[in-house]
């Protein structure tokens, strides 16, 4: 019975990383500023539309925060690499919640200026672009190489499950306080739980950069920093192809652009596009609580092309499906084989770089996550304007498959890795 026990056990997300009190209080953290960012991001869009009545103000609103992210996203990478990570955490934490606190009063003083709203969302975006890869830099020196699979699985699961109780929440505010006070409302809601945060990260220990090495350019957080950063990348096939991957997944196989006019033509009615937007979320929700066996694989570069064939095959069927519950069930499907994706990418990327230059290249992953869904919105509704949504969404998936497939096959140092054994480099307990 006992093995029995064990053996369900060892498909249950693995929560051992929680043992570890530096990693759990910023888990914890993360996780609750996160959901409570989930009411910003859809309070602001429906202020801008209240304030304007223009979607092409509110499509704005996504340039006011990419090219943000672009910029900070590398520069927060090098400097991550140069000062103490917890400091720096705090700093760009700091920087965030300001911006937040800035939304909340112009709702308050009710500005109705859609410019504001455009530069509180670029400041918000800032923030998050140097937090997050200093936040990821952190995690490789707060657990166990070993855990690091475990620790990713647990904050992108968290991530991932505010991603689909935030926005839920979020509407029922404005469904019961209307949109004027609701929209205060979750501004509020998002500056107090980010407190959750800042605490989190106040308790972190000292995280300062390893000490120099001799003989190698001494690290800094400017452009020399960022180039530096990028040379090494050039140099590694196997993170070089860990982000191809990721780019041909996300540009080839996302198909959200597609979700509002399928939605109307082939399930008659916007009540559909809910459940489309939340699929992929809730697949990969599902997939993070059995993803106990994640941190057993050895062949993890293995791993991480199946998982994006897998996404592609899936995302390609979805395409064809004119079931509802058979294309959400499918696009779940795609959604944890994501969610396994993510993981082993951002494994690879934090076992395999040195510490030294983690901070950068954590930049340039946070880049690479946040343009590849972008292009793969543009790529989606550009061929399906010359094409159809279906020739768009399937072909997409498929080409996605395929092609990674091939990136494999030619260049087979990523299915060649397997991460190093467990090492005590720079960790901070």
């Amino acid at each position: 019975m006992s093995s029995k026990v064990a053996e369900r056990k060892s498909w249950v997300i693995d929560v051992k990383p929680l043992k570890v009190t530096a990693y759990r209080r910023m888990w914890v953290g993360n996780g609750v500023s996160f959901f409570g960012f989930q009411f910003t991001s859809v309070a602001v869009p429906v202020e801008m539309f209240a304030i304007t009545n223009s979607s092409a103000w509110v499509g704005l609103l996504g340039i006011a925060g990419l090219v943000p992210l672009l910029i900070f996203g590398l520069w927060g990478g090098a400097a991550a690499d140069v000062v103490d990570r917890r400091k720096l955490l705090l700093a760009s934490s700091m920087l965030a919640w300001i911006s937040t606190v800035g939304l909340l009063v112009q709702a308050l003083v009710g500005a109705n200026s859609p410019w504001l709203l455009l530069a509180l969302t670029a400041v918000q975006s800032a923030g998050f672009a140097i937090s997050s890869p200093t936040r990821q830099a952190i995690v490789p020196r707060i657990v166990p190489a070993e855990m690091v699979p475990s620790a990713n699985t647990l904050t992108y699961t968290t991530t991932t499950a505010g991603g689909v109780l935030g926005p839920l929440a979020a509407g029922l505010i404005f469904a019961v306080a209307g949109t004027g006070a609701g929209i205060t409302t979750a501004y509020l809601v998002d500056a107090v739980l980010f407190t959750i945060s800042f605490w989190a990260t106040w308790k972190l220990p000292p995280i300062p950069p390893i000490e120099h090495i001799p003989g190698e350019a001494k690290p800094s957080a400017g452009l020399r920093g960022i180039i530096d950063g990028l040379r090494f990348l050039v140099t590694q096939p196997v993170l070089l192809l860990s982000f191809g991957v990721d780019i041909i997944a996300m540009v080839f196989a996302m198909p959200r652009a597609l979700f509002p006019e399928v939605a109307v033509d082939r399930f008659g009615g916007d009540w559909a596009v809910g459940w489309l937007f939340s699929a992929i979320a809730i697949g990969s929700v599902l997939g993070g609580l059995t993803s106990g066996w994640i941190s057993r694989v050895k062949r993890q570069g293995v791993a991480l092309v199946i998982a994006v064939v897998a996404w592609g095959i899936a995302i390609g069927f979805s395409g064809l499906a004119h079931s509802l519950w058979l294309m959400v069930l499918l696009l779940a499907v795609g959604g944890a084989a994501d969610l396994v994706s993510a993981v082993y990418r951002q494994s690879i990327l934090q076992v395999y770089a040195p510490d030294r230059l983690r901070g950068r290249l954590q930049g340039v992953f946070t880049v690479v996550v946040a343009g590849g869904p972008r292009l793969g919105d543009l790529r989606a509704g550009a061929t399906a304007d010359l094409t159809s949504p279906a020739v768009s969404w399937a072909g997409g998936g498929f080409a996605a498959a395929g092609l990674a497939v091939v990136l494999a096959v030619a260049f087979p140092a990523l299915v060649k890795y397997r991460p190093p054994a467990a090492t005590a480099e720079g960790e901070t307990r």
